[in-house]
């Protein structure tokens, strides 16, 4: 029997340490409606894709397009709820396509991005930040690297053995070797460093910085460039036309969802309209 007490109140407290934990656990709502269980609260990613889907089904309830829900907890949604909801988001947020005068203003602002056939050559050294990781440390060991591999005396193959040594890229391995890349091989930090930049120091060589991405700290160096052919603004412009409407139909989203968001009681979750799946 266990011999922790309370303050002796005869309630559910917990001063005394042999409360119920899980109710220290706070339960997030939508108007009053569950997301989860007392005490099993998810990861906060689902968590906000089940807040952004129970604002759509309550949303549906009140135009009269899904049966209301008796209990106190969001039921999970069917294939034919979801229907339902996709159905209604097409009716409050239709797709808008852009005019000639937009896509032509986009693609000649972005040529750089519509050139067919390009590809690097390229090695890198990666830096990985991880959790845990002293970022400003392993940014100074990354910069040490690069001042190694900067300096006129440099041996040829030691970027490859840093890169062995070094390396949190499986790459490591070949020296740290890419290969022949094409924009839709790079995440988009090293996409815009490889293909998007105009500065004559972004030819081939080794990069005068450190190139920051998502994964870490880079030490790139471009070994050979296969140029591409410029694709004119008629065979590009189908293309821009998607992007422009999806660009357009997702800040609609943005707004109709804040919209609902603004207008229910959301409690125990803070909700980022760009975390939802409906406006990647």
């Amino acid at each position: 029997m266990s011999t922790s007490q309370g303050c002796g109140g005869g309630c559910n407290c917990t001063c005394g340490g042999g409360g119920d934990t899980k109710a220290a656990t706070p339960v997030a709502t939508i108007n009053g409606i569950a997301l989860h269980a007392p005490g099993q609260r998810p990861e906060e990613s689902e968590l906000r894709e089940r807040a952004w889907g129970e604002l759509l089904r309550q949303e549906a309830v009140r135009q009269g397009l899904l049966p209301r829900h008796p209990d106190l907890e969001a039921p999970e949604l069917s294939a034919g709820d979801q229907q339902v909801l996709a159905e209604m988001l097409e009716r409050e947020v239709p797709t808008q396509q852009p005019s000639d005068e937009e896509c032509r203003r986009y693609y000649d602002g972005r040529k750089t991005h519509y050139v067919h056939g390009r590809q690097v050559r390229a090695r890198h050294i990666l830096f990985a930040v991880t959790n845990g990781v002293d970022v400003h440390k392993l940014a100074v060991r990354a910069e040490e690297a690069l001042l190694q591999l900067t300096r006129k005396d440099c041996p040829p193959g030691r970027f490859a053995e840093l890169a062995r040594e070094l390396s949190n890229c499986p790459s490591a391995a070949e020296g740290g070797e890419l290969g022949w890349l094409s924009p839709e091989d790079c995440v988009d930090e090293l996409c815009n460093e490889f293909f998007h930049q105009t500065d004559p120091l972004h030819g081939i060589g080794l990069r005068p910085r450190l190139v920051h991405s998502r994964h870490g700290f880079h030490i790139v160096e471009v070994m050979g460039r296969k140029q591409g052919r410029q694709l004119p603004f008629e065979e590009a412009r189908e293309r821009i036309a998607v992007q422009l409407a999806q660009q357009s139909r997702a800040k609609a989203l943005h707004q109709y969802i804040q919209l609902l968001a603004g207008r229910s009681q959301v409690e125990g979750i803070t909700l980022v309209a760009a975390d939802s799946p409906l406006v990647q």
